[in-house]
């Protein structure tokens, strides 16, 4: 079976911590979606703004792209909130599967606190929250609870996935 991951949620759930902890069990590569940002989306966002869909489609044909040149396996941690950026990176890695991890705001507020100095102000919250579209029943993906630690949602995707221990 082949591993190709994108770790999903709104900003502050735990994407980039999860992911690189997927990554590291499964044995395969990790790249975070905020390291392909564009300096005018990292400008957009540090002002307080949020991206809007022309802003979001280059930057998700890179990620695609990388996504594409992992069949063998890799973990990506990407926002991915609606369901036409998933389709979107789905055309260039079909097999992917998705992780969404999901929180109440309550919860997401917390995490987001403990990150000073990320670009994307937790003013912006509320939009990704208006943004998120949950996965849809056709989708390959599943859905892991953030409020938990960080050991507890890996072991839980992978079992949920039927991944032997290592």
């Amino acid at each position: 079976m082949t591993d190709l991951l994108v770790v999903m949620g709104v900003s502050g759930s735990g994407k980039s911590t999860v992911g690189a902890a997927l990554a590291q069990r499964l044995r395969v590569p990790f790249a975070d979606a905020d390291d392909f940002h564009p300096e005018a989306n990292i400008a957009k966002m540090t002002r307080g703004e949020a991206l809007d869909d022309r802003d979001r489609h280059p930057w998700l044909e890179i990620i695609g792209e990388w996504l594409a040149a992992h069949p063998e396996g890799g973990v990506m941690s990407c926002s991915a909130l609606k369901r036409r950026y998933r389709d979107q990176l789905r055309h260039h890695a079909p097999a992917a599967v998705f992780l969404l991890l999901e929180g109440g705001r309550e919860v997401i507020e917390r995490r987001q606190a403990s990150r000073p100095g990320h670009f994307m102000p937790a003013s912006l919250l509320s939009s990704q929250f208006a943004t998120l579209e949950p996965l849809a029943p056709d989708e390959n993906g599943i859905v892991i609870d953030v409020d938990q630690s960080v050991d507890a949602i890996v072991q839980g995707y992978l079992e949920r996935t039927h991944h032997e221990e290592s």
